[in-house]
């Protein structure tokens, strides 16, 4: 661990480096002491290149800091102040004195719900964006450190009373390897995966396993949402190669049983409808349909708070929005490709 001091016109910057533990928190205070803070107005602290904080060594920095507003300057950080931080606030702060009763209030009227559905979507966007930025920094901080790294019935009579069932053969394979294949993968799991994420780390919400996680200095971010997102982003590609595969391998079957196509006619018809782009165009949805399920399961799982009632209701939101990004992010793939006339 080691501090780097630097006096500006406003006052102090210090930038805290290294790994404040436990078995550095007599240096820490010994450093942070002899400070002098004489005619400072105001001291800007950066945790940009500290690789660790437990709660000893933010113990040390709180007293400092404190020392700092004693005398009379602000304190500022450059970003976030350090999760350690508020932790120790929230576990020394009073607990607020029960209020007198209050007269009944009157039954809230139009104005009144709209009012409160607008301010609570709002909160909940601007949740929303600041958990998907915390999660791209730590991934960009995580991969400079491999350490810290811690996914027919109908088609038949149609098209045989037009005399084409060869067609059968190309709209089971581009619908497969374009669309069904991608998709309803990527639902299932999702009714899968994203309750898993939202109910585990719901639980150890509940458990204050994530707290314990933030005060022995391990990033959440790190080690809870990391690992799940990067997972999925590799497991569900190859999960949608497999459904191509089912896929097309029941094609076959239904085109033999009902069509009287012959097996080696249906695998040639299918080397000749698929085009270089088609199966790409499929695989390239899959990771960013994976890094919608599995953000949405993190998401809501780092939310709950108080009951297993809430755990639950989340986990429901979880599956519900991460079906419902999926099928969105479709849609709008699907009229990127048109555009690019793919």
């Amino acid at each position: 661990m080691a501090l780097e001091i630097r006096r500006t016109a406003a006052g102090l910057q210090i930038d805290l480096t290294g790994e404040w533990g436990i078995r550095d928190v007599e240096a820490a205070r010994a450093q942070l002491a002899a400070i002098d803070l004489n005619a400072v107005r105001a001291v800007e602290v950066s945790t940009r290149d500290l690789t660790s904080l437990d709660l000893s060594g933010a113990w040390a920095l709180r007293e400092f800091l404190k020392r700092v507003r004693a005398g009379g300057a602000a304190v500022s950080f450059e970003g976030a102040p350090p999760d350690q931080l508020r932790l120790i606030d929230e576990t020394l702060k009073e607990p607020a004195a029960s209020a007198p009763a209050a007269a009944p209030a009157l039954k809230p009227g139009l104005l009144e719900d709209i009012g409160e559905f607008a301010v609570h979507g709002w909160r909940n966007a601007l949740q929303a964006l600041g958990f998907l930025g915390r999660a791209c920094v730590t991934f960009a901080a995580s991969v400079t450190s491999l350490r810290r790294l811690r996914p027919s019935s109908s088609a038949r009579q149609q098209l045989r009373g037009l005399g084409v069932d060869i067609y059968v053969v190309d709209l089971v394979t581009i619908g497969v390897l374009r669309e069904l294949g991608v998709l309803l993968t990527s639902i299932i799991t999702a009714g899968r995966s994203a309750s898993s994420y939202a109910a585990e780390l719901g639980s150890m919400q509940l458990n204050e396993e994530v707290d314990a996680l933030t005060a022995t200095g391990v990033d959440p971010f790190e080690v809870l949402v990391l690992p799940r997102v990067l997972g999925f982003v590799i497991a569900l590609p190859l999960l949608t190669i497999i459904a191509d595969l089912v896929g097309l391998t029941g094609g076959a079957v239904l085109c033999h049983w009902l069509l009287d196509m012959p097996i080696t006619q249906y695998v040639t018809r299918v080397n000749e409808s698929i085009a270089p782009t088609t199966f790409w165009v499929g695989i390239i949805k899959a990771p960013v349909f994976a890094s919608m399920i599995a953000l949405a399961g993190c998401y809501r799982g780092l939310q709950v708070r108080n009951s297993a009632r809430e755990l639950g209701h989340k986990v429901t939101v979880a599956v519900v929005e991460a079906i419902f990004l999926v099928i969105l992010a479709d849609a709008l793939f699907a009229v990127l490709f048109m555009k690019m006339d793919i």
